[in-house]
């Protein structure tokens, strides 16, 4: 009997090989009376049964094995007639079968084929006796050749057909190849047979069988020897077999069901053939549940297709190992992950493909790396897209706004007002619960599908798809601003804020991402510089005052490495005197290609950039150190003073105190020269702060002065907390005086309040007669105009000290006489009687 190692058999070649099996067991009995057992045909079942079915011959380059028990039935050939014989080769080859397939098909094919061969050949050993052309010396020689033959060339064709499916050869040379094989092996059975028949005539038929039965005990414990041995000697062999500890190995159970990674044998089929506990707790199911089961039932879907794949180039043996991640879906509805580790090896005895399947379960470690891949995404704070998934998700609208004509989406940038207030006053938690609920309103405002991120502090993007026009984009804008401006409490603290907005309209006429943000941005700062709290949209102007801005900001930088910047002085006139009493320093750029640059273009960029220290720092050295030289040219027992403008960053530096000591000791001006100018807003940010900073710079001896007084911060109430010794009167106040209107009278409180509080007072913005008489009939000292002089260089500056120094100015006013007026213009320096 042929036992096929194969999973794939022809089903016609089965039921007819089946239907052959019972026509000869049919003709077997031949109406004969059922052969009675005795003692010696006892013996032979048990052995077939037993021994004989356990010990497998492998058949040489065919995927098939013979039993032992092919021994015991050539013996029951030999010593029987069909009646015995046939039966007891299904018999027996049914028992063997049934070991390594459970499935009845395979196993009743190989007995129906065993029953046939044998009716064969024990019909061909009787004839051939009858006929009695053979010598009887000769003839048990012939009848066992007969019967391995025909056992050989009937049995050899489902296992060669097996071969060919399984390494692709030829039908008719694997069929010529197993039968020869096939019957050699045949050939050596049938002659332990005839010994055995042979002996029986010599020593008793139980001795014979006993020696029978102990040589099939010793051939199957050296068989179970040697497959132990070889699975202790490593893992694989050259061909990519993984040799195992024989199945019945109690060591090997063991450490297979107490293993703690999930283990199973599987069939080339994907079925289940055994599992371990681990592999039951992992899934979530039981052992009875997993057997009943195959691969596709406890894989993801998505998995499954890649999965299979890689199994089927195991088991050709393109490849040695499967090794990848799986997810399994578990009964209650969550997914479990396992990394698979899958190999191939080969059936003791049968030789059939098995799969040996170990699933660690690495669920943690996946979850681990999703958080960590959502935490590279989106912001920890807010749980918002953060910036390089919004980017991501702007390329997939411009892709799309490129592959459908008159798609349009829309970006908005958007800006908490205020919000560097509210997070220094009410500390971080606050500034932080404040981002929070301001990202859900955005969540709250926008539609499906659009995207909220968070890009920086207090900065957030907005990215609407699918736009009818820009309109759209407008009516979520406002409907974030009208959200966002309700109070929240946080805390016990009601905060209040807004936004301000920029939408950039885009369609397939952008590239990158990174361009539509930044239009974004520049519109969104429009919204700020018009006062907060709105929405502007971006349009071409806009961007090309930003690269004007940046060419700006690059041109100021190399600026003050290039030595581009220049003073220019306008005169501080004493209205009693007519005398200069100083000068105001005022920082001018001449610009290499664009020329002169007017303070109000680039005094902010500097502001903004910070620049405005350095820029600062040198004008308050270039400007000491020119009035240190003037006072040596033209010396008076009243010096003259400079007055030199501090930036608010300027003076919010921790090391100003130290600048400004270090200044006057390398320009050698006397402290009482200098007189420094605080705008009212800065003084106003932190009071405490700069009430202290004034009296370290009074410490200095300089002199300070507060500048354009009256249209910041109200500071009234502190005016007389500060050591300040004069107080500049705005030119918007002055050039709107006439009469006694209110500006006039706002000019009077401001002298009057100075002179009260020991302060002197220098009105700006003097250009009229009118002007500089009301000034006198007020009380102000100091006077700083057009009126007396445009501001000049240090050159036209010297002259004009030089003439005012000649000239003898009459005190007298209100008599029709007309006043001294330095009339200063480019080339021409006199000192002129005013009109």
């Amino acid at each position: 009997m042929i036992i096929v190692n194969s999973d794939r058999a022809s089903k016609s070649l089965a039921w007819v090989s089946i239907a052959l099996g019972v026509c000869a067991l049919l003709l077997s009995f031949n109406g004969q009376d059922l052969w009675r057992p005795d003692a010696r045909l006892a013996f032979l079942t048990l052995f077939t049964l037993s021994v004989g079915a356990t010990v497998l011959v492998k058949v040489p380059k065919a995927k098939a094995y013979i039993a032992a028990s092919d021994v015991a039935v050539f013996v029951a050939i030999l010593l029987y007639d069909n009646s015995v014989a046939t039966p007891l080769a299904a018999l027996a080859t049914l028992t063997a079968a049934i070991r390594f397939d459970r499935r009845l098909t395979r196993p009743l094919v190989a007995a129906a084929l065993a029953a046939v061969a044998t009716f064969v050949s024990a019909w061909g050993a009787n004839q051939l006796a009858a006929w009695g052309v053979v010598p009887q010396s000769a003839l048990l020689g012939i009848n066992l050749f007969i019967m391995a033959a025909v056992r050989a060339v009937i049995s050899a064709a489902p296992a060669a057909c097996a071969t060919v499916m399984a390494k692709g050869q030829s039908r008719i040379v694997t069929y010529f190849s197993t039968s020869v094989w096939g019957f050699v092996v045949y050939l050596f059975m049938a002659s332990i047979a005839g010994l055995v028949g042979t002996a029986s005539a010599w020593v008793s038929v139980d001795v014979a069988f006993a020696v029978l039965a102990a040589v099939g005990l010793a051939y199957h414990a050296c068989s179970l020897y040697m497959k132990e041995g070889t699975a202790r000697q490593g893992e694989g062999t050259p061909d990519g077999r993984l040799s195992l500890p024989s199945e019945g190995s109690e060591s090997l159970r063991r450490a297979f069901n107490d293993a703690p990674t999930g283990m199973a044998i599987l069939s080339a089929r994907g079925d289940l053939l055994r599992v371990n506990r681990s592999l039951g707790k992992m899934l979530g199911r039981s052992e009875e549940e997993l057997l009943r089961s195959g691969i596709q039932e406890f894989v993801h879907p998505d998995d499954l297709g890649p999965v299979l794949a890689g199994v089927k180039d195991v088991i050709k043996g393109k490849e040695l190992y499967l090794r990848t991640d799986i997810r399994h879906p578990l009964k209650d509805g969550a997914t479990a992950w396992a990394h698979w580790s899958v190999g191939r090896f080969f059936a003791p005895y049968t030789d059939e493909v098995r799969l040996i399947l170990q699933a660690q379960d690495v669920t943690g470690r996946k979850l681990a790396e999703e958080k960590l891949l959502h935490d590279a995404c989106h912001d920890i704070l807010t749980g918002l897209p953060n910036r390089a998934l919004f980017i991501d998700h702007v390329k997939l609208s411009i892709s799309r706004a490129r592959r459908r004509e008159g798609s349009l989406f829309a970006v908005l940038f958007l800006d908490l007002d205020r919000f560097k207030i509210i997070n220094d006053s009410l500390g971080h938690m606050v500034g932080d619960e404040l981002l929070i609920i301001v990202a859900r309103r955005l969540e709250r405002c926008v539609r499906e599908g659009d995207t909220v991120a968070r890009v920086g502090g207090d900065e957030f993007m907005v990215l609407l798809d699918d736009l009818q026009d820009i309109g759209e984009a407008i009516t979520v804008a406002e409907r974030i601003q009208n959200d966002v401006k309700i109070p929240i409490n946080i805390n016990g603290h009601e905060v209040f804020t807004t936004m301000s907005i920029g939408i950039a309209p885009c369609s397939a006429e952008y590239d990158n991402p990174e361009d539509i943000m930044r239009d974004a941005d520049t519109a969104m700062y429009r919204a700020k510089s018009l006062g907060k709290a709105r929405h502007e949209v971006f349009d071409k102007t806009m961007h090309a005052f930003a690269v004007n801005l940046l060419q700006l900001e690059t041109d100021l930088r190399k600026a003050l490495e290039r030595d581009q910047f220049f003073i220019h002085y306008q005169p501080i006139v004493s209205l009693d005197s007519f005398h200069i009493r100083g000068f105001e320093a005022l920082v001018r750029w001449a610009h290499p290609e664009r020329g002169f640059i007017s303070p109000m273009d680039f005094i902010p960029v500097a502001e903004e950039t910070g620049l405005i220290v350095a820029l600062g720092e040198w004008t308050l050295h270039e400007a000491c150190r020119q009035m240190h030289h003037w006072q040596h040219e033209f010396p008076s027992q009243d010096p003259m003073f400079i007055s030199v403008n501090l930036s608010t960053k300027q003076f919010n530096q921790p090391n100003l105190i130290e600048q400004v000591s270090d200044i006057l000791r390398t320009t050698g001006l006397n402290p009482r020269a200098l007189k420094l100018e605080i705008t009212e807003s800065a003084v106003m940010e932190n009071i405490e702060v700069a009430t202290e900073m004034l009296r370290q710079l009074r410490a200095l001896g300089v002199q300070l002065s507060i500048d354009d007084f009256g249209t910041g911060y109200s500071s009234l109430s502190y005016l007389h907390r500060f050591p300040i010794d004069t107080l500049k009167i705005d030119r918007s106040f002055v050039s709107r005086m006439s009469g006694n209107n209110e500006n006039t009278e706002i000019v009077r409180t401001i002298v009057v309040l100075a002179q009260n509080l020991g302060m002197d007072v220098v009105a700006e913005g003097v250009e009229t007669n009118e002007q500089l008489a009301l000034l006198r009939q007020l009380g102000c000292e100091y006077g700083q105009g057009y009126y007396f002089s445009r501001p000049v260089s240090d050159v036209e500056a010297g002259r004009i000290i030089a003439d005012t120094r000649a000239l003898q100015p009459d005190r007298a006013i209100g008599d029709g006489r007309r006043l001294p007026r330095i009339n200063v213009e480019p080339g021409t320096y006199t000192a002129t009687p005013a009109a």
